[in-house]
């Protein structure tokens, strides 16, 4: 809901970063497997009943690594690989960290994280269906910047999840009902994808 109001923001100092990156010969994806070894390790943290503050200390970088991989692909050269190496690794983080409140509080989190987990999957497949059938059909969009996949707006995105994982990293005692409140929002997104992808792909 957020990520399109934010780009005006955050993407000028983020191409800046993205120039003087790949002029030091940075690349791209070992900045995505970065932010993804970033976001694993803000996990654990939070598995371990490790501090809050580290774990949204790695949090940050994990996802500053995730916004300036794409500033050194522009900067650079965008392949197809790159963006479904993000995208990849994109999910395995919002997994992770559900997943590893679970294992900090099994008895107390258990139902309400696998709820998250199954709403994320839902979602995912609502996003990524979408955006598979909108490249089919030669759509394309920068309203949440420029993309490897077509960018279907929803309640909930890349913004909101990362307010929430950052929330989870200061009150992880509030995991269990503020899943249950972010899932249901997760599944209302994904039916609204529905209904627009209805009406977007319903004729040929």
């Amino acid at each position: 809901m957020f990520d399109a109001k934010l780009r005006p923001w955050i993407d000028p100092p983020l191409n800046r970063l993205g120039q003087a990156a790949a002029a030091r010969g940075i690349g791209a994806d070992r900045v995505t497997v970065a932010g993804l070894i970033l976001g694993l390790a803000c996990a654990v943290t939070l598995a371990l009943s490790g501090p809050g503050w580290l774990a949204l200390f790695l949090l940050a970088l994990g996802r500053l690594a995730d916004g300036l991989d794409g500033a050194i692909a522009r900067a650079s050269r965008k392949t197809d690989y790159g963006g479904y190496l993000d995208i990849f690794c994109d999910f395995i983080f919002y997994a992770a960290v559900p997943l590893a409140l679970i294992l900090r509080a099994p008895a107390e989190n258990a139902v309400a994280g696998a709820f998250l987990i199954a709403s994320f999957y839902v979602n995912a497949a609502s996003f990524l269906g979408f955006a598979a059938i909108a490249g089919k059909r030669g759509m394309e969009t920068t309203a949440q910047g420029q993309k490897s996949l077509y960018y279907a707006q929803g309640l909930l995105e890349g913004a909101e999840t990362i307010g929430f994982f950052a929330f989870l990293c200061l009150f992880p005692q509030l995991f269990a009902p503020a899943a249950w409140v972010f899932g249901g929002l997760c599944l209302i997104t994904a039916i609204a994808r529905v209904v627009l992808a209805r009406g977007v792909f319903h004729h040929p």
